[in-house]
Order: C-alpha cells, then structure tokens, then sequence
C-alpha cells in the first residue's frame, strides 16, 4: 500500500481502499463543513451509520463536490433498534434517501445485540443478515458485512447464510487489538476495519509511542494508523482540521520495525472505549 487510493479486495472482489474516514462526531452541523475539508483534503471513503446523524450532511458535501459518485466509497450501518428483516430494509432504504444515492458501496449490522443480555440474538442476527443478503443479490449494496461482531456472532451467520460478511468493524489499536476477533476474521477472509484506530487521547500519550514517533520522526497518531496498516487492518480516523486529516494519510512513507509490531501488539489495556458487544454500545 503506496496511498489512501490502494485498495485490498474483499472476499466477493469489491475493492475497498486501504483508509477511511470516520465520521462519528466529526460531521455536526448542517452544512456538513468537516466533510467538505475531508473530501478536499482527499478523502474518498466516508464510514456513517444511521445512529450517527449526519447521513444528511454527507450526502450534501458529497453532491456539492461535484466529484462522480463511482470514485467514493460509502458505508452505512443499521442500528440496534434497526435489527430484523423489515426493519433493517427500510433503515437501508432510509439512509440511501438521506445519502443522496441510490446504492451503498458496504452495509453493515452495527451490533449483534439490540440490548444487554438479549437471549434471542442468534435468531435476530439471521433475519438482520437475510435482509443484508437480498440487498447484496438486488444490487442496492456492493458488499455486506458487520461491525462489532465477535467469532461466536459471526459463525452464527456462517452456518445459516448465503451470503459471508466481507468486513467486520471493530474497536481496534495499539492498547486494545483484540487479538482471537482479527485472527479469526483473518483466517476466514474477512477483511478488519478499526473505529478509533488511535485509541482516544490516552493512548497518544502513552510513553512508549510518544518514543517510537520519536524514532520514527513521525506524530503518535501515525505510528497507530500505520501499526493499523501493517496488521491488514483498515484504519478509520477521523479529524475535524485540514492538517490532521494530511498527517493521517501520510503514514506509507516509513514502516514498523518487528521488534515495534510486537511491543505495540503487547502494550497493557489502554484507551479502550468500555464497550463491547455483550453491552450497551454505541
């Protein structure tokens, strides 16, 4: 991977580019001004969700900057309270109207519970993924896939689908990598996404990165995006200043020693969000 523009291919032949932007918290405000800079500062893929808010406004900075639909990539999620067949069908068809687009590029089931301890889970998760699979075969999605799934919630969906998740989206970075998910993913062709790939502010201050951006002569947040990288992981930072948004996708110009690659994939718990698949997430 040489660019932001490089690609990995997902297990149905879809390419997907090897960054993108997150938008969670990042495109407030009606005139959806941080995408704007984003789509300026080169931005192609744009990651929302439905819970998100801002759908509207990506779909506005996408439509004014008169840039062809076809050199973006757009994913969306369903929501917790979006799960099961129908739902989910009207979520998708309600975030395309507020995309301002007639197809997804990736579609995704946010959270495999709706709700802390759900015991009917497995059998939501299979009519979500129905939906997801019909969507896929009508051509209204590209590919499909989910976001904070662990092995157990996806081998539900590999025994009773047609169709196999091509991503699965997961809170991933140095401090926190969870490690048995990116294996397993990895092993059955599942491409890894990382929502915070730089950990919040606690783990840009942890020493031992502060000291390798040092040696690297490169920022804390780069070290991350670019241990994301090496990992096979596609890192989805987000920014609100042109700036920011540049230094993020200058991460191709130096690489992660071994020795590096280990210490940042063995640092004690930091900077983790609190949230997991078993509980109240966001």
């Amino acid at each position: 991977m040489n660019s932001i523009y490089d690609c990995y291919e997902l297990n149905n032949g879809v390419r997907i580019p090897c960054i993108g932007f997150g938008t969670y918290r990042a495109a407030d405000g009606e005139d959806g001004a941080v995408v704007k800079t984003a789509i300026e500062a080169g931005y192609r893929y744009f990651d929302t969700a439905s819970f998100y808010g801002n759908e509207r406004q990506i779909g506005k900075a996408i439509a004014m900057s008169q840039i062809a639909r076809e050199e973006y990539f757009l994913t969306s999620k369903a929501w917790k309270t979006e799960m099961g067949y129908e739902n989910i069908r009207n979520a998708f068809m309600e975030s395309l109207e507020r995309l301002e687009t007639d197809y997804l590029d990736l579609y995704l089931i946010h959270w495999p519970l709706p709700e802390d301890g759900f015991a009917e889970w497995r059998q939501l998760d299979i009519e979500s993924w129905r939906a997801l699979e019909e969507l896929y075969h009508e051509g209204k999605v590209r590919a499909v896939g989910v976001s904070n799934f662990l092995p157990y919630h996806i081998e539900n969906l590999l025994k009773n689908c047609e169709v196999k998740p091509a991503v699965n989206q997961i809170e991933f970075h140095p401090g926190y990598t969870q490690e048995v998910t990116v294996r397993y993913c990895q092993e059955h062709d599942i491409l890894v996404q990382a929502w915070s790939p730089m950990g919040r502010s606690k783990v840009l201050e942890e020493p031992v990165i502060l000291k390798m951006a040092g040696r690297y002569g490169v920022t804390a947040a780069q070290i991350c995006l670019r241990y994301a990288l090496q990992r096979r992981v596609v890192p989805l930072p987000k920014s609100s200043t042109m700036e920011r948004m540049k230094q993020n996708q200058d991460i191709f110009g130096f690489e992660l020693g071994e020795e590096d690659m280990y210490i940042l994939g063995t640092m004690p718990q930091a900077g983790w969000s609190g949230q997991h698949p078993e509980k109240f997430g966001r």
